[in-house]
């Protein structure tokens, strides 16, 4: 009995519908006069309120095409077909419950993330007591406990030995993936079997999972272009509805054909096809790991004729690694890396930790100094050494000799006690589903695929050979990449970035694609689209969900066209009464909602 209450609740108006059918029944057996007073007044009252509706519409700018609907009704309760008028409000009154529900089944996976934010962490205080306090109160450098089967609450740093965490819901990863001491632990992952300990990295307006909130509310808000689209085809519409429906009337001498024409013209399926599909469409890229904050995006995809990427951090994985140590002659490799090792735990530049994760276990140093941007002296074991930049560590030890390096390579130095011990080579890997991704989007139809890099152009051109680029700009500053994406002839233009500096040109382009993997940047703010799994491949994935949602959109609008065009030619000769009709475009609007959810189907991960 409650679900009923909460259902009409939901939908008052098709409840009222249906208990003044409920009444009319009874009244037809028990007080028939009243019959068309209550059914024709019910009909008229709901097409004086779908009249408000739409001069409020076309007030703010928008042209609906409710007329039609109204019309029926009018012309039925005029010639005396009230319960023919009252199906047609009962077409009206459910379309919009139909899609409203069909709506909220498109945003469930959407709206999943709201639902699921985390409110309270336990804080663990110096003497080991665990409080609950609301996540925005927590700092960074609190610690806490995530218990099983909890939310991590912000993003943090694991200081138990291990963990394992469910974090599908924000990357898109099926398995738990496994982390240890001093990884970290993005937010709105699902703890595993048992507690661990956390530091918290960054306060929760700052945390991968509220900033995904965030760009999920952004999202259900959006209406696209196609929906406007839809609404424009309501003229021709209109016009061959009232030319078929008059010419019938003229034909034949009988006012009844006129509405028997327009009871199954209303035009409810233009009206909700399109933006069901897209509501489909964006809630099956939410659950591909792709956030679509637009509507209006997947129809831009749709239309894609250019793909421009940045390089590091998008065909490359932004984290340089080291590739090889290069000692100097009569050096021991595994004596050389352990103590560079020891003097880089000192500093917090990216390239140090690429150096420490290499090496593995390294002893503590006594003693640490850092330059900026020169490099690290440091003593450990009872040597000293330095590391980082060529000219750095050439001043500190003799026999200095530089690297011999490919492009693409970068080299950072080391000293022992006054003498050259080596070179750490690093580079930035290309990621190993790059070149598949461009090959994909060849396939796809897009044959004009860019690179936009700050990077020189050897080093550009290196990577943009390896992926299948030809197109390459190198040594781009950000306005350089704005400017270059103006430029571009076949358009709309799609870009694909990661960092603060694609911000401007994430924005520039008529679609904007951000790698969030690692956490909302700058660059997620600005993106059209914000891929949440660390996996490039997701470009053509979102390009081909663009195509065919928009696709399904455009079907389930021309298959509602097509039957309601073929029953108003069988209602203009009179073979279909107005309520058999009005039973037939309930149908219309059922069959065309079914096709636009059509949209949701999911790739394979």
């Amino acid at each position: 009995m409650s679900a009923i209450f909460r259902l009409i609740g939901r939908f008052p108006l098709m409840a009222a519908t249906v208990f003044v059918a409920v009444l009319g029944g009874i009244f037809s057996a028990a007080w028939p006069a009243a019959v068309p007073w209550l059914l024709g007044g019910f009909a008229i009252l709901i097409a004086v309120r779908s009249a408000w509706s739409m001069v409020r519409q076309l007030l703010a700018g928008t042209l609906g095409i409710d007329i039609l609907a109204i019309t029926a009704i009018v012309a039925t309760v005029l010639i005396g077909e009230y319960w023919a008028a009252l199906i047609i409000v009962l077409m009206l009154t459910g379309g919009e419950a139909l899609e409203d529900y069909a709506a909220g089944r498109a945003r469930r996976d959407l709206s999943a993330l709201l639902d699921r934010t985390p409110s309270i962490a336990h804080r663990v205080d110096a003497a080991r007591a665990t409080t609950d306090v609301p996540v925005e109160g927590l700092v960074v450098g609190d610690r806490i406990i995530v218990r099983v089967g909890e939310l991590v609450p912000v993003d943090c740093v694991l200081a138990s030995p291990s963990g394992e965490f469910d974090e599908s819901s924000i990357t898109g990863e099926s398995l738990p993936v496994t982390r240890s001491a001093g990884d970290e632990v993005l937010s709105g992952g699902v703890n595993g079997s048992t507690a661990v300990e956390l530091t918290v990295a960054r306060p929760a307006s700052e945390s991968q999972y509220q900033r995904i909130v965030a760009l999920v509310e952004q999202a259900t808000g959006s209406q696209s272009p196609m929906v406007r689209l839809a609404d424009r085809f309501a003229v021709p519409f209109t016009a061959i509805a009232y030319a078929i429906g008059g010419l019938a009337w003229w034909w034949s001498g009988n006012p009844e054909r006129f509405a028997e024409v327009l009871v199954v013209a209303t035009p409810c399926p233009l009206i909700i096809a399109a933006p069901v599909a897209f509501m489909a469409g964006m809630s099956r890229a939410a659950r591909d790991g792709i956030i679509v904050k637009s509507s209006a995006t997947l129809e831009r995809l749709w239309r894609a004729k250019t793909v421009a990427f940045d390089k590091t951090g998008t065909l490359t994985r932004g984290e340089p690694e080291v590739i090889a140590f290069r000692p100097a002659p009569g050096v021991d490799v595994a004596f050389a890396v352990r103590l560079a090792a020891a003097a880089e735990q000192a500093s917090v530049h990216t390239l140090a930790h690429a150096i420490t994760a290499y090496a593995g276990d390294a002893p503590a140093a006594e003693t640490a100094e850092e330059l900026t941007a020169s490099g690290v002296t440091a003593t450990a074991e009872g040597h000293r050494i330095v590391v980082g930049r060529a000219d750095f560590v050439a001043a500190e030890a003799s026999g200095f000799a530089a690297a011999d390096l490919q492009p693409g390579e970068l080299a950072v130095y080391v000293g022992i006690d006054g003498a050259f011990a080596g070179a750490f080579v690093l580079r930035d890997e290309v990621r190993p589903d790059a070149k598949a991704t461009v090959d994909g989007l060849r396939a796809a139809g897009i044959l004009d695929i860019a690179m936009l890099t700050g990077d020189a152009e050897v080093t550009a051109r290196h990577v943009a050979a390896e992926v299948g680029i030809d197109d390459v700009h190198a040594a781009c500053l950000p306005e350089d990449k704005v400017l270059a994406v103006h430029a571009f002839a076949d358009r709309p233009v799609v870009m694909v970035g990661d960092g603060v500096n694609d911000a401007p040109v994430l924005a520039a382009a008529e679609v904007g694609i951000a790698m969030g993997a690692r956490g909302a940047t700058a660059a997620s703010q600005s993106a059209d689209i914000v891929i949440l799994r660390d996996d490039i491949s997701r470009v053509v994935l979102a390009l081909a969900t663009g195509r065919e949602t928009v696709q399904v959109a455009l079907q389930s609008i021309w298959v509602g066209l097509a039957l309601s065009l073929a029953l108003m030619v069988v209602g203009a000769f009179g073979v279909l009464p107005a309520i058999i009709g009005a039973w037939c475009q309930e149908g219309v609007d059922v069959v065309s909602i079914l096709w636009a959810l059509r949209a949701v189907r999911t790739h394979p991960a």
